[in-house]
């Protein structure tokens, strides 16, 4: 597999994983339900893409393409804004309304790079 996309995915999962585990131990009493669902659906997000940057690594190994690159990059930029939306609006209760005006952005990435990655695996080796 790509190293780079490797390392990637598997920090990714990492903090998928702590995120999760933080929501569970350390957060729940201290949120409204509301946020919790709200950091809850962030970290799943995560994961999943965490998981989608694994199929990036092997699809760059594979076939040395630069449009399963550019999925990765779409991934990562999705984890950043959607997730980090998320986790950002949940942990300020909901109260800065903003936060949550900028996640369908985070959400049009993760579309573009389920996209991009489909176009790497239906060109091949000549994307």
């Amino acid at each position: 597999m790509d190293r780079f996309w490797l390392i990637v995915a598997s920090l990714n999962g990492f903090l998928a994983v702590a995120a999760g585990a933080f929501a569970a131990h350390a957060l729940k009493p201290r949120l409204t339900n509301e946020a919790l669902v709200i950091f809850e659906v962030g970290a799943r997000y995560h994961m999943y893409h965490a998981l989608a940057l694994l199929a990036v690594a092997l699809v760059a190994e594979r076939w040395r393409t630069s449009t399963a690159n550019a999925a990765g990059w779409a991934f990562l930029l999705g984890i950043a804004i959607f997730c980090g939306s998320l986790y950002a609006l949940a942990l300020t209760d909901v109260k800065v309304k903003w936060l949550g005006a900028i996640t369908p952005i985070g959400g049009l990435s993760f579309l573009v790079g389920w996209s991009l990655l489909a176009l790497a695996a239906w060109r091949g080796p000549n994307s």
